[in-house]
């Protein structure tokens, strides 16, 4: 069992190394003009040890998603009993803003790592595949628990989509000059906003009144 619990840290170990190389890489020349086998050569393993850990070129930058998913799998199992999905998911939005975690959207050094994802289709088009393998993972986390397949996927379309733009209310503030501390400190409320619209539904939400109706 200790044998398992030190190569499973090594092989953390390794994946970190690797990604943290190519990122450097990807940073100073662009994703599109990176081979694997320059990372490979730069972390010093084979390019077979590169796939092993990641199949995707993309996944080396974009490495975060498996930890993201995992988080939010173990917030769903572990809640407490009589607390909601909506509640332990908040509540874990907050720690990651609170713990400064790169997958609250607020972090320095953010900016450049942006502007590479966007000049890369590449890239963009696997985050919008993350994006929907995120969704899978929460449908078949609450199909898990009972939910029926439909409201299964109806919970995990409005949930991934919260999730996804509390991110981006955070990147699109940074990339608009605001400082981190600034964002960080409204980020909070973002959030509360975000599942309180998820928790209440829309409501009334946007109805018109007959005054501001524009005149036929």
């Amino acid at each position: 069992m200790a044998e398992q619990g030190l190569r499973e840290l090594k092989k953390q170990a390794t994946r970190k190394h690797i990604s943290k190389v190519a990122v450097g890489l990807f940073l100073a020349r662009g994703f599109d003009n990176v081979t694997v086998a320059e990372v490979a050569a730069a972390a010093g393993v084979s390019k077979m040890t590169v796939f092993t850990h990641f199949p995707r070129k993309e996944d080396m930058f974009l490495n975060r998603f498996t930890e993201f998913v995992a988080g939010v799998e173990r917030v769903l199992a572990g809640r407490a009993e009589g607390e909601s999905i909506v509640t332990a998911l908040r509540g874990h939005q907050h720690h990651l803003l609170a713990t400064g975690n790169a997958l609250s959207g607020v972090f320095q050094g953010l900016v450049p790592l942006w502007r590479v994802l966007q000049a890369s289709p590449a890239l963009a088009g696997r985050m919008h595949e993350q994006t929907a393998q995120m969704r899978e993972a929460l449908t078949e986390a609450l199909k898990a628990e009972s939910v029926d397949p439909t409201t299964a996927r109806l919970f995990a379309t409005q949930i991934t989509a919260t999730m996804a733009s509390i991110f981006e209310a955070a990147v699109d503030r940074i990339l608009e000059g605001v400082p981190i501390e600034e964002v960080r400190l409204r980020q909070a409320r973002v959030i509360d906003e975000a599942f309180d619209l998820l928790e209440n539904g829309m409501g009334d939400y946007g109805a018109r009144s007959r005054a501001s109706m524009p005149a036929r």
